[in-house]
């Protein structure tokens, strides 16, 4: 059994017996027999009716007042970027990764069995010195506390330059969730996009083709057709999102503009002398308009957004793979996030970094409001720990490009992680290299979930609430564990509530904006997050951002 497990390819499928033979695809994805479908989605004219977040096209005057009824905005939506990552399977995040604590907050330690529960063994636990860095094994680096050889946080720290992590901060929640099932409502994404949250091409974009654009599901109370993630999980995927057309390859992008430009002047003369024979049917839609003037508006706005999207996106690259901050370029090492060999490379980490870059540059450049990246392979119990250790790494790399991109950029980010369920360790030591002397994860667990966020400011670490570090701690740990390491269902409402813990997520989104009282209470009119005080204890920092944000 043993030389089994060491032989293992840890991006093979997993094989639970105790589990039922995968048939759904949130089981494969999950088991690692799929990584997410290949799929590719062109503008094409039906996105030229997606919700714009900034627009600088130099249109002639006498359409300016036209772009403005087409929704094509000038100033953006002044929202900050959001991205969270949806580990599909029931990762570990509390204890060996984030740091959960009892009532006082995550420095309020638990005991060693509970520690040893969420994978820590006795001479590892936070309170204990590294006998080789001499460093405490609880650390604050980014702000939030993560254990010191926490796999996550070495991914993120393999990430980011140094001095990025100085403006970074994030808080956890103690959270219940169902092992083993994609029907968790995990997904804040249509949240942030009522909470005001667009892009310039998108609303929202997911690695997968699915109604939240991740693996678990979204609140029904948030569902909205029109918001439905447009599928981004490679840089052609990206790049295909915006076509210009060959006529801004065989004209300056200048020329190109004017030229449809004057088709749509053309055009609407000859609308004028068109009769589509609905002329006075009201459009119930659109009261007081009449159906043709609809159809006629319609196809004005097409002509209008065709030549703002040639002026915007002519020669501007968006390939993630062109991006000098993201990927090396030839001949030019060491401007990047990755390398050109991690880019290029015929493995899984390749396949999750150009997963991620393509989601963070469509968000962090404006083009769309919010994000969802999934990763799959999380249900990892029932081999070596060194496995987990490996998947975790990698996601934390991921999460690094996420901050670090941020920071180059000089925009704001806030960044969500979230799994369906978790697990816990028998406290059998995986003593190799990559098992790093950890407990093996033997069995999923719901009872030691939790999700975490990070935040990053361009202006400085994120401030948490409270005017003494005892009340700072209680709004970095929003809710607490028992001393052996189990969710405590009655400290929040989100800690026996998927619902709620995304609400409580919106919440958390809006403060940053100072949007925590009435224009929350407006968005989310049922939230079931309690009155004004009760939403204040479930608030970690101060705003970091008052009125619009500029685009990168």
């Amino acid at each position: 059994m043993a030389n089994k497990r060491n032989k293992r390819d840890f991006d093979a499928p997993q094989f639970h017996g105790d589990h039922p033979r995968p048939v759904t695809r949130r089981q494969f994805v999950s088991q690692g027999f799929m990584t997410g479908a290949a799929y590719t989605l062109g503008g094409g004219v039906m996105s030229l009716f997606a919700d714009p977040r900034n627009a600088y096209a130099e249109l002639a005057a006498d359409v300016d007042d036209l772009r403005t009824s087409c929704g094509i905005a000038t100033l953006g939506a002044g929202k900050i970027p959001f991205i969270c990552f949806d580990l599909a399977g029931g990762a570990n995040i509390a204890g060996s990764n984030v740091l959960i604590g009892q009532e006082g907050g995550q420095t309020d330690f638990l005991s060693t069995n509970g520690y040893s529960r969420q994978g820590l063994p006795g001479d590892m636990v936070p309170g204990l010195v590294d006998p080789v860095t001499q460093l405490p094994y609880e650390n604050f680096d980014l702000g939030l506390g993560f254990h010191l050889d926490s796999a996550f946080r070495r991914g993120i720290l393999g990430s980011i330059t140094q001095g990025t992590e100085q403006n970074i901060n994030g808080a956890v929640i103690p959270a219940r969730s169902d092992n083993d099932t994609g029907n968790n409502p995990h997904n804040p994404m249509y949240g942030i996009a009522r909470a005001g949250a667009y892009g310039s091409i998108l609303t929202l974009c997911g690695s997968e083709n699915t109604d939240s654009g991740g693996n678990s599901m979204l609140p029904m109370s948030l569902y909205d057709a029109a918001l439905r993630p447009t599928k981004v999980d490679r840089p052609s995927d990206v790049t295909n999102l915006v076509d210009t057309g060959e006529l801004v390859g065989i004209l300056s992008k200048d020329d190109a503009t004017m030229v449809m430009e004057t088709i749509y002047r053309l055009t609407d003369e000859k609308l004028k002398n068109v009769d589509t024979r609905l002329g006075g049917v009201p459009d119930p839609d659109n009261v007081p308009l009449t159906r043709e003037e609809v159809i006629k508006e319609l196809i004005r706005c097409n002509y209008v957004k065709a030549a703002d999207i040639a002026d915007r996106f002519g020669g501007v690259p968006i390939d993630p793979s062109e991006d000098p901050l993201i990927v090396d370029q030839p001949g030019a090492p060491g401007t990047g996030i990755f390398t050109e060999a991690e880019w290029n490379g015929d493995d899984r980490d390749a396949r999750e970094f150009q997963k991620t870059a393509s989601v963070m540059k469509l968000v962090l450049n404006g083009y769309a409001g919010a994000g969802c990246i999934e990763m799959g392979g999380y249900d990892y119990h029932g081999g070596r720990r060194a496995e987990g250790e490996v998947k975790d790494f990698r996601a934390g790399r991921c999460m690094g490009a996420v901050l670090e991109y941020a920071a180059r950029l000089g925009t704001p980010v806030m960044m969500y992680v979230f799994s369906d369920g978790s697990l816990s360790s028998n406290g059998t030591i995986d003593n190799t290299v990559e098992g790093r002397g950890k407990g093996e994860w033997s069995s999923d667990n719901s009872s030691t979930a939790g999700s975490f966020f990070l935040v990053y400011d361009p202006n400085g670490r994120p401030q948490l609430l409270g005017g003494t570090p005892e009340e700072q701690a209680r709004h970095q740990q929003i809710g607490y564990m028992s001393a052996d390491g189990s969710v405590m269902r009655a400290a929040t409402p989100a800690a026996n509530n998927v619902p709620l813990l995304v609400n409580t997520v919106l919440l958390n989104y809006m403060a940053l904006h100072g949007e925590q009282g009435a224009p929350f209470e407006a968005a989310f009119p049922n939230h079931g997050l309690g009155n004004a005080a009760m939403r204040d204890s479930l608030t970690a920092f101060a705003p970091i951002v008052n009125g619009t944000i500029p685009p990168p």
